[in-house]
């Protein structure tokens, strides 16, 4: 279970990885089109530290349970 969480964290980063290039790709063609791409940017990068932390902290949690 631990392994799945690990490898969803960087689904996270690489949408917002996604949103950046499409961020770069549209600025000078419209810059209002890429609002949405800023969003899911940030979003997915706080999605991606929220869920390290709360993975690091159940593991820690586990270890400490576990001696």
């Amino acid at each position: 279970m631990i392994k799945i969480l690990r490898y969803t964290e960087y689904i996270y980063l690489a949408v917002a990885a996604i949103s950046i290039y499409k961020i770069a790709t549209l600025w000078s063609v419209n810059p209002k089109d890429t609002y949405i791409f800023i969003f899911f940017a940030v979003v997915s990068v706080a999605m991606f530290v929220f869920r390290r932390r709360y993975r690091k902290r159940f593991e820690q949690r586990k270890k400490d349970n576990q001696q």
